[in-house]
């Protein structure tokens, strides 16, 4: 067998670093038969909808913690959900980028108020505005509902106010919204998946 120089250094290089290694205790056999874990294997899974457009595509949420007193859930990993019937698993850039959105910090994750002639916006509780938003749709419904038209018909209903509901909620989330907007009387109501 003919070796060129280059070839014996190549050789013997591999050589003296192989038996460096195995003097160093490291055995390619134990190493390459170890099972890996696989990176989500500890994560909670949490099916939901993509919230952006009205396709309404699947997503899962892998989110790590226990759920312990003292531990707080914080999203990991979000995926397409292949067994959506919707998009099967695959995702725009936009939805392929919702871990962003998630742990963005400009996200707004309570309420704010402005009142009447106020510059700026102040933080207030969850409590307070559902009963602000409550207590508005009430008055204004007690004020402008209109019960029967000029012929004497029963035709309940209230034109001064207006819902827009989201595209990405289940079909049983659309049909309850819908059911709770018609009870109020109104009559423009729109959703992205128009319902």
């Amino acid at each position: 067998m003919e070796l060129s120089r280059r070839q014996f250094f190549k050789l013997g290089a591999a050589g003296l670093g192989g038996s460096s290694l195995a003097m160093l205790g490291f055995a390619p056999e134990p190493a390459l038969a170890e099972v890996r874990e696989f990176k989500l294997e500890k994560m909670t899974q949490t099916r939901n909808t993509c919230p952006y457009c009205a396709v309404g595509c699947g997503i899962i949420m892998y989110g790590l913690g226990d759920g312990a007193k003292n531990a707080r859930r914080s999203i990991m990993h979000i995926e397409g959900d292949p067994d959506h019937p919707v998009s099967r698993g695959s995702l725009c850039p936009k939805g392929a980028g919702l871990l962003d959105f998630v742990h963005s910090k400009s996200r707004l994750t309570y309420p704010e108020y402005r009142g009447p002639g106020e510059t700026s916006w102040r933080r207030v509780s969850w409590d307070w505005a559902l009963d602000r938003i409550a207590t508005l749709v009430k008055q204004d419904r007690d004020k402008n509902f209109i019960a029967k038209d000029e012929q004497g018909r029963t035709v309940n209903r209230l034109l001064t106010q207006g819902f827009l509901a989201a595209s990405a909620s289940t079909n049983e989330t659309g049909w309850l919204t819908w059911k709770v907007v018609r009870s109020l009387g109104m009559v423009s109501f729109d959703n992205q998946a128009r319902l």
